[in-house]
Protein backbone atom coordinates (compact mmCIF):
# COMPACT_ATOMS: atom_id res chain seq x y z
CA UNK A 1 0.00 0.00 0.00
CA UNK A 2 1.00 3.65 -0.37
CA UNK A 3 3.17 5.09 2.37
CA UNK A 4 1.75 7.53 4.90
CA UNK A 5 3.73 10.40 3.33
CA UNK A 6 2.37 9.57 -0.12
CA UNK A 7 -1.21 9.51 1.16
CA UNK A 8 -0.74 12.89 2.87
CA UNK A 9 0.86 14.31 -0.28
CA UNK A 10 -2.05 13.05 -2.40
CA UNK A 11 -4.58 14.74 -0.11
CA UNK A 12 -2.52 17.96 0.01
CA UNK A 13 -2.16 18.16 -3.78
CA UNK A 14 -5.90 17.49 -4.24
CA UNK A 15 -6.80 20.19 -1.70
CA UNK A 16 -4.47 22.66 -3.47
CA UNK A 17 -6.00 21.71 -6.85
CA UNK A 18 -2.52 20.79 -8.06
CA UNK A 19 -3.52 18.06 -10.51
CA UNK A 20 -0.05 17.61 -11.99
CA UNK A 21 1.48 16.99 -8.55
CA UNK A 22 -1.41 14.64 -7.75
CA UNK A 23 -0.68 12.61 -10.90
CA UNK A 24 3.05 12.52 -10.13
CA UNK A 25 2.48 11.18 -6.63
CA UNK A 26 -0.07 8.65 -7.92
CA UNK A 27 2.54 7.34 -10.35
CA UNK A 28 5.02 7.10 -7.48
CA UNK A 29 2.45 4.98 -5.64
CA UNK A 30 2.11 2.81 -8.75
CA UNK A 31 5.88 2.34 -8.89
CA UNK A 32 5.91 1.48 -5.17
CA UNK A 33 3.21 -1.16 -5.68
CA UNK A 34 5.07 -2.60 -8.68
CA UNK A 35 8.18 -3.04 -6.54
CA UNK A 36 6.07 -4.95 -4.02
CA UNK A 37 4.95 -7.32 -6.77
CA UNK A 38 1.46 -5.84 -7.14
CA UNK A 39 1.69 -5.48 -10.91
CA UNK A 40 -2.04 -5.43 -11.63
CA UNK A 41 -2.68 -2.65 -9.11
CA UNK A 42 0.25 -0.63 -10.45
CA UNK A 43 -1.10 -0.99 -14.00
CA UNK A 44 -4.60 0.11 -12.93
CA UNK A 45 -3.26 3.21 -11.15
CA UNK A 46 -1.18 4.21 -14.18
CA UNK A 47 -4.17 3.69 -16.51
CA UNK A 48 -6.35 5.91 -14.31
CA UNK A 49 -3.71 8.67 -14.32
CA UNK A 50 -3.28 8.49 -18.10
CA UNK A 51 -7.05 8.69 -18.64
CA UNK A 52 -7.45 11.63 -16.23
CA UNK A 53 -4.64 13.53 -17.93
CA UNK A 54 -6.18 12.94 -21.34
CA UNK A 55 -9.65 14.06 -20.23
CA UNK A 56 -8.31 17.28 -18.65
CA UNK A 57 -6.02 18.13 -21.56
CA UNK A 58 -7.02 21.25 -23.52
CA UNK A 59 -7.15 20.97 -27.29
CA UNK A 60 -4.19 22.71 -28.95
CA UNK A 61 -5.09 24.00 -32.41
CA UNK A 62 -2.59 24.94 -35.10
CA UNK A 63 -2.16 28.54 -36.22
CA UNK A 64 -1.77 29.54 -39.88
CA UNK A 65 1.64 28.82 -41.39
CA UNK A 66 2.58 32.49 -41.56
CA UNK A 67 2.20 32.73 -37.76
CA UNK A 68 4.05 29.52 -36.95
CA UNK A 69 6.98 30.32 -34.68
CA UNK A 70 5.50 33.66 -33.67
CA UNK A 71 2.55 32.27 -31.71
CA UNK A 72 3.57 29.43 -29.40
CA UNK A 73 0.74 27.25 -28.05
CA UNK A 74 1.09 24.92 -25.09
CA UNK A 75 -0.84 22.98 -22.50
CA UNK A 76 -1.02 24.89 -19.21
CA UNK A 77 0.39 22.89 -16.27
CA UNK A 78 1.06 25.53 -13.60
CA UNK A 79 -1.51 25.33 -10.77
CA UNK A 80 -2.78 28.29 -8.77
CA UNK A 81 -0.92 27.01 -5.69
CA UNK A 82 2.42 27.62 -7.45
CA UNK A 83 1.77 31.37 -7.72
CA UNK A 84 3.35 33.16 -4.75
CA UNK A 85 2.31 36.81 -4.73
CA UNK A 86 0.88 39.26 -2.14
CA UNK A 87 -2.66 38.41 -0.98
CA UNK A 88 -4.23 41.44 -2.66
CA UNK A 89 -2.73 40.48 -6.02
CA UNK A 90 -3.68 36.82 -5.56
CA UNK A 91 -7.29 37.90 -4.92
CA UNK A 92 -7.36 39.82 -8.19
CA UNK A 93 -6.04 36.81 -10.11
CA UNK A 94 -8.67 34.62 -8.43
CA UNK A 95 -11.33 37.14 -9.40
CA UNK A 96 -10.44 36.75 -13.09
CA UNK A 97 -10.76 32.97 -12.78
CA UNK A 98 -14.06 33.19 -10.90
CA UNK A 99 -15.61 35.58 -13.42
CA UNK A 100 -14.62 33.39 -16.38
CA UNK A 101 -15.89 30.22 -14.75
CA UNK A 102 -19.26 31.93 -14.36
CA UNK A 103 -19.20 34.06 -17.51
CA UNK A 104 -22.57 32.76 -18.70
CA UNK A 105 -24.18 33.97 -15.49
CA UNK A 106 -22.58 37.40 -15.93
CA UNK A 107 -23.64 37.57 -19.59
CA UNK A 108 -27.24 36.80 -18.64
CA UNK A 109 -27.17 40.06 -16.68
CA UNK A 110 -25.56 42.05 -19.49
CA UNK A 111 -22.06 41.90 -17.96
CA UNK A 112 -18.77 40.46 -19.19
CA UNK A 113 -15.87 38.87 -17.31
CA UNK A 114 -12.63 40.83 -17.13
CA UNK A 115 -10.63 39.71 -20.15
CA UNK A 116 -8.01 42.39 -20.81
CA UNK A 117 -5.22 42.20 -18.25
CA UNK A 118 -1.99 44.23 -18.07
CA UNK A 119 0.81 42.90 -15.85
CA UNK A 120 3.69 45.22 -14.95
CA UNK A 121 6.74 44.71 -12.76
CA UNK A 122 10.40 43.64 -12.64
CA UNK A 123 11.56 40.53 -14.53
CA UNK A 124 10.96 37.19 -12.84
CA UNK A 125 8.25 38.35 -10.43
CA UNK A 126 5.41 36.14 -11.68
CA UNK A 127 3.83 37.97 -14.63
CA UNK A 128 4.26 35.19 -17.18
CA UNK A 129 3.51 32.56 -14.55
CA UNK A 130 0.17 34.26 -13.89
CA UNK A 131 -0.78 33.75 -17.55
CA UNK A 132 0.12 30.07 -17.21
CA UNK A 133 -1.95 29.81 -14.03
CA UNK A 134 -4.97 31.47 -15.65
CA UNK A 135 -4.80 29.08 -18.60
CA UNK A 136 -4.46 26.08 -16.28
CA UNK A 137 -7.33 27.13 -14.01
CA UNK A 138 -9.60 27.88 -16.98
CA UNK A 139 -8.66 24.57 -18.68
CA UNK A 140 -7.72 26.37 -21.88
CA UNK A 141 -4.56 26.57 -24.03
CA UNK A 142 -1.97 29.31 -23.53
CA UNK A 143 -0.95 31.13 -26.72
CA UNK A 144 2.20 33.22 -26.32
CA UNK A 145 2.69 35.92 -28.96
CA UNK A 146 6.37 36.68 -29.57
CA UNK A 147 5.78 40.41 -29.95
CA UNK A 148 9.40 41.44 -30.47
CA UNK A 149 9.85 38.80 -33.20
CA UNK A 150 6.70 39.86 -35.05
CA UNK A 151 7.84 43.51 -34.99
CA UNK A 152 11.36 42.63 -36.19
CA UNK A 153 10.31 40.12 -38.85
CA UNK A 154 7.24 41.87 -40.20
CA UNK A 155 8.11 45.57 -39.89
CA UNK A 156 5.66 47.17 -42.32
CA UNK A 157 2.96 44.55 -41.84
CA UNK A 158 2.92 44.08 -38.06
CA UNK A 159 -0.60 45.52 -37.79
CA UNK A 160 -1.85 42.99 -40.35
CA UNK A 161 -0.35 40.12 -38.31
CA UNK A 162 -1.95 41.48 -35.14
CA UNK A 163 -5.30 41.57 -36.94
CA UNK A 164 -4.87 37.88 -37.79
CA UNK A 165 -4.20 37.10 -34.13
CA UNK A 166 -7.23 39.04 -32.92
CA UNK A 167 -9.41 37.34 -35.53
CA UNK A 168 -8.17 33.96 -34.28
CA UNK A 169 -9.21 34.78 -30.72
CA UNK A 170 -12.79 34.04 -31.77
CA UNK A 171 -11.96 30.72 -33.44
CA UNK A 172 -9.20 29.55 -31.08
CA UNK A 173 -10.25 30.54 -27.53
CA UNK A 174 -7.58 30.64 -24.86
CA UNK A 175 -5.28 32.89 -22.87
CA UNK A 176 -3.26 35.08 -25.24
CA UNK A 177 -0.01 36.27 -23.67
CA UNK A 178 1.63 39.31 -25.31
CA UNK A 179 5.06 39.13 -23.66
CA UNK A 180 7.58 42.01 -23.85
CA UNK A 181 4.59 44.11 -24.77
CA UNK A 182 6.50 47.41 -24.75
CA UNK A 183 7.86 46.36 -28.17
CA UNK A 184 4.59 47.67 -29.64
CA UNK A 185 3.06 49.56 -26.71
CA UNK A 186 5.69 52.31 -26.47
CA UNK A 187 4.48 55.87 -25.97
CA UNK A 188 3.68 57.62 -29.23
CA UNK A 189 5.52 60.74 -28.02
CA UNK A 190 8.93 59.08 -27.55
CA UNK A 191 11.72 60.73 -29.53
CA UNK A 192 12.89 57.43 -31.04
CA UNK A 193 9.41 56.49 -32.23
CA UNK A 194 8.74 55.94 -35.92
CA UNK A 195 5.59 56.35 -37.97
CA UNK A 196 5.16 52.61 -38.52
CA UNK A 197 5.17 51.82 -34.80
CA UNK A 198 2.64 54.57 -34.14
CA UNK A 199 0.36 52.91 -36.71
CA UNK A 200 0.90 49.51 -35.04
CA UNK A 201 0.01 50.89 -31.61
CA UNK A 202 -3.06 52.66 -32.95
CA UNK A 203 -4.14 49.42 -34.64
CA UNK A 204 -3.65 47.45 -31.40
CA UNK A 205 -5.74 49.99 -29.48
CA UNK A 206 -8.55 49.55 -32.01
CA UNK A 207 -8.31 45.74 -32.00
CA UNK A 208 -8.39 45.42 -28.20
CA UNK A 209 -11.26 47.87 -27.89
CA UNK A 210 -13.41 46.08 -30.48
CA UNK A 211 -12.57 42.53 -29.39
CA UNK A 212 -15.59 40.67 -27.97
CA UNK A 213 -14.23 37.11 -27.96
CA UNK A 214 -14.15 34.89 -24.88
CA UNK A 215 -10.34 34.78 -24.89
CA UNK A 216 -8.22 36.38 -22.17
CA UNK A 217 -5.76 39.01 -23.43
CA UNK A 218 -2.79 39.15 -21.06
CA UNK A 219 -0.06 41.74 -21.77
CA UNK A 220 3.15 41.73 -19.73
CA UNK A 221 5.89 44.34 -19.52
CA UNK A 222 8.96 45.04 -17.41
CA UNK A 223 8.92 48.72 -18.39
CA UNK A 224 5.52 50.34 -17.76
CA UNK A 225 7.09 53.79 -18.01
CA UNK A 226 7.64 53.18 -21.74
CA UNK A 227 4.00 52.39 -22.44
CA UNK A 228 1.56 54.81 -24.00
CA UNK A 229 -0.85 55.98 -21.29
CA UNK A 230 -3.79 55.48 -23.66
CA UNK A 231 -3.25 51.74 -23.24
CA UNK A 232 -4.08 51.49 -19.56
CA UNK A 233 -7.72 52.59 -19.83
CA UNK A 234 -8.32 49.80 -22.37
CA UNK A 235 -7.63 47.11 -19.75
CA UNK A 236 -10.08 45.65 -17.26
CA UNK A 237 -7.32 45.27 -14.68
CA UNK A 238 -3.66 46.29 -14.23
CA UNK A 239 -1.67 43.92 -12.01
CA UNK A 240 1.48 45.25 -10.34
CA UNK A 241 4.24 42.79 -9.40
CA UNK A 242 7.12 43.33 -6.97
CA UNK A 243 10.08 41.38 -5.60
CA UNK A 244 8.96 38.83 -2.96
CA UNK A 245 8.98 39.76 0.73
CA UNK A 246 10.18 37.40 3.49
CA UNK A 247 6.89 35.51 3.75
CA UNK A 248 6.74 34.97 -0.01
CA UNK A 249 10.41 33.94 -0.22
CA UNK A 250 9.85 31.31 2.45
CA UNK A 251 6.79 29.96 0.61
CA UNK A 252 8.71 29.84 -2.65
CA UNK A 253 11.52 27.80 -1.11
CA UNK A 254 9.08 25.46 0.62
CA UNK A 255 7.08 25.02 -2.61
CA UNK A 256 10.12 23.79 -4.55
CA UNK A 257 12.05 21.89 -1.88
CA UNK A 258 9.08 20.65 0.16
CA UNK A 259 9.79 17.43 2.04
CA UNK A 260 13.42 17.55 0.92
CA UNK A 261 14.09 20.31 3.44
CA UNK A 262 15.67 19.16 6.74
CA UNK A 263 13.53 19.44 9.85
CA UNK A 264 15.68 22.24 11.27
CA UNK A 265 16.22 25.31 9.07
CA UNK A 266 17.74 28.65 10.06
CA UNK A 267 15.17 30.66 8.14
CA UNK A 268 16.58 34.03 9.22
CA UNK A 269 19.84 33.30 7.41
CA UNK A 270 18.21 31.73 4.34
CA UNK A 271 15.77 34.61 3.96
CA UNK A 272 18.56 37.13 4.41
CA UNK A 273 20.56 35.51 1.61
CA UNK A 274 17.53 35.49 -0.70
CA UNK A 275 16.76 39.18 -0.21
CA UNK A 276 16.42 41.23 -3.43
CA UNK A 277 16.12 38.07 -5.54
CA UNK A 278 13.11 37.66 -7.81
CA UNK A 279 10.69 34.75 -7.70
CA UNK A 280 12.40 33.22 -10.74
CA UNK A 281 15.91 33.52 -9.28
CA UNK A 282 14.84 31.87 -6.00
CA UNK A 283 13.08 29.10 -7.93
CA UNK A 284 16.22 28.43 -9.99
CA UNK A 285 18.46 28.43 -6.89
CA UNK A 286 16.15 25.88 -5.23
CA UNK A 287 16.07 23.66 -8.30
CA UNK A 288 19.88 23.78 -8.56
CA UNK A 289 20.01 22.75 -4.91
CA UNK A 290 17.53 19.93 -5.53
CA UNK A 291 19.58 18.63 -8.48
CA UNK A 292 22.73 18.66 -6.34
CA UNK A 293 20.87 16.76 -3.61
CA UNK A 294 19.66 14.07 -6.03
CA UNK A 295 23.04 13.62 -7.71
CA UNK A 296 24.76 13.42 -4.32
CA UNK A 297 22.46 10.61 -3.22
CA UNK A 298 21.23 12.58 -0.22
CA UNK A 299 17.73 12.25 1.24
CA UNK A 300 17.43 15.87 2.35
CA UNK A 301 18.76 19.18 1.15
CA UNK A 302 22.17 20.35 2.31
CA UNK A 303 21.48 23.87 3.59
CA UNK A 304 25.03 24.95 2.81
CA UNK A 305 24.36 24.09 -0.84
CA UNK A 306 21.14 26.14 -0.74
CA UNK A 307 23.04 29.10 0.70
CA UNK A 308 25.70 28.78 -1.99
CA UNK A 309 23.12 28.61 -4.80
CA UNK A 310 21.33 31.70 -3.49
CA UNK A 311 24.66 33.54 -3.29
CA UNK A 312 25.45 32.52 -6.86
CA UNK A 313 22.17 33.98 -8.06
CA UNK A 314 22.91 37.23 -6.24
CA UNK A 315 26.38 37.43 -7.74
CA UNK A 316 24.94 37.07 -11.24
CA UNK A 317 22.75 40.07 -10.57
CA UNK A 318 25.67 42.05 -9.18
CA UNK A 319 24.07 42.13 -5.71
Amino acid sequence: MATADQIKSLIRSHTNENSEQFYTIALQVAAHEARLGHGALAHDIKALVDRARKENRPVILQFPNELQGFVLSEEPTTPRSALVVPPALADRVDRVVKEHRQKDKLKSHGLAPRRRIMAVGPPGTGKTMTAHVLAHELRTPLHTIQVDRIVTKFMGETAAKLRQIFDLMYDVPGVYLFDEFDAIGGARTLDNDVGEMRRVLNAFLQFIEKDTSDSVIFCATNSPELLDQALFRRYDDVLHYTLPDEIERKRLIQNVLGSNLPKSVDWDEILSRSENLSHAEIDLACRDTLKHTILSGRESVDLETLRRMLDERKSRLGS
